[in-house]
């Protein structure tokens, strides 16, 4: 298995149809019947990953600067998803480990991210990763869903 991680741009076949794929799953996690779909939708300004498996599109993670009041320096993690064919071989890890190292590299301090209680694996994750529970901090702070995180990149 030989794992690849390239930037691709937002409207990106590959990044597009695994981002459909987030939000579907977000979706089926979270939307009680008869609500409306939510599409979760991403900032221009999001600069995104694609990792490969053997050639295959298998996750992709998304990198947003923070401007909000207390956050000097962040950058957010966002649609963080591996494809359930290629769950538990370390693609996520090797995502979270690129957003890393390019945000140190964009000169970022710090990473937070949002994921949510009906997504245990995540927050098993991301605590095996080092990051820790904040404040729901955003359009999540007042949500019972949510769960946020935070981790020193210095």
């Amino acid at each position: 298995m030989t794992t690849s991680i390239h930037p691709r741009p937002l409207g990106d076949p590959d990044l597009t149809s695994l981002i459909a794929a987030a939000v579907a799953e977000l979706n089926a996690r979270y939307r009680l019947p008869g609500e409306p779909w939510t599409d979760y939708p991403l900032s221009s300004a999001a600069v995104c990953h694609v990792a490969y498996v053997d050639a295959e599109p298998a996750g992709c993670i998304a990198r947003v600067d923070v401007d909000e009041a207390g956050w000097g320096a962040t950058v957010e993690m966002k649609r963080v998803f591996v494809h359930e064919r290629f769950r538990g071989r370390g693609v996520a890890r090797a995502l979270v480990a690129r957003f890393e190292a390019d945000a140190r590299a964009a000169g970022a301090r710090r990473a937070r991210l949002e994921t949510g209680t009906k997504q245990p694996e995540a927050m098993a994750l991301y605590e095996a990763l080092g990051y820790e529970r904040v404040t729901p901090f955003g359009e999540w702070a007042d949500s019972p869903l949510a769960v946020c995180y935070a981790k020193s990149l210095a």
